[in-house]
């Protein structure tokens, strides 16, 4: 017999076992860095276009791979270009999408754009400033949905945006910037960059929110559950990955304001 408890918790054993095997190759990915992480990152850019595609125009098949494709060569050049070439190449393929898809143009650039320029932020974070400052990123966000998970369905209370993400509430929102702000905290003590660091891991970690909740709001739209089924109990990649799209294109912004110390390992 099922019960509410129950299925509350019913996709916690697929979600589980595929955020270990997220987790392997990402920090494999994030620990080699260099090509590897250039190219994994791409992947991830690639897939995560292919699957904005299959949302919005599923019957154009030819232009979900040839979206797929070109996001993915596209991201894997910019990051070897010098930044006043890069940028062009990663706007491209938003104008390339937008006058091949029938429909929903604007949503496919404007999500298109935010995929190449937080797959940029990351490389740009991992070859610039090492290891140790793209992890502070990744926790942030990995914290935010984590602790938000466990502590929205656990206490529940008031939902954050039903209409849209009906099993979001206030308690996993608010839970997910407290684990930020952890996270900032550790960081600020064992980097010496002050306390500030807290202040924006909890910025970064709204920024995350609402990547999450624009993502949300298009499938509510379109009337998807998930972007793709590649992932047992998560959905697609631009599931897992719309929080980091967020954290990572603010990130971006907001670098040129951030005294961080480079190559922290």
């Amino acid at each position: 017999m099922t019960t509410p408890s129950s299925e509350r918790w019913s996709d916690l054993t697929a979600r589980v076992g595929s955020a270990l095997a997220m987790i392997v190759v990402g920090l494999g990915g994030i620990y080699l860095g260099g090509p590897v992480f250039h190219v994994l990152v791409a992947l991830i850019c690639g897939v995560m276009a292919w699957e904005l595609v299959g949302m919005l125009n599923p019957s154009n098949r030819g232009a979900r791979m040839q979206m797929g494709l070109l996001v993915g060569a596209a991201s894997l050049a910019s990051i070897y270009l010098p930044v006043g070439f890069a940028l062009p190449v990663l706007l491209a393929p938003a104008l390339v999408g937008f006058g091949q898809l029938e429909k929903h143009r604007t949503i496919f650039m404007c999500f298109t754009v935010m995929i190449m320029l937080a797959g940029f932020g990351l490389t740009q974070v991992r070859d610039d400033y090492g290891f140790g400052w793209l992890m502070w990123l990744v926790l942030v966000v990995v914290i935010t949905d984590v602790v938000g998970y466990f502590a929205g369905r656990a206490i529940g209370g008031p939902k954050f945006w039903p209409k849209v993400s009906p099993k979001k509430t206030w308690s996993g929102t608010a839970a997910g910037w407290i684990g930020a702000a952890a996270v900032g905290f550790l960081f600020s003590i064992n980097t010496g960059v002050g306390l500030q660091l807290v202040g924006v891991s909890i910025a970064m970690s709204m920024a995350s929110q609402m990547g999450d909740i624009a993502e949300s709001g298009m499938k509510r739209r379109l009337g998807v559950k998930d972007s793709s089924n590649l992932i047992p109990g998560h959905g697609g990649l631009l599931d897992r990955f719309d929080g980091m799209l967020g954290a990572a294109l603010f990130l971006l912004i907001i670098g040129q304001f951030l005294t961080i110390t480079p190559a922290l390992s």
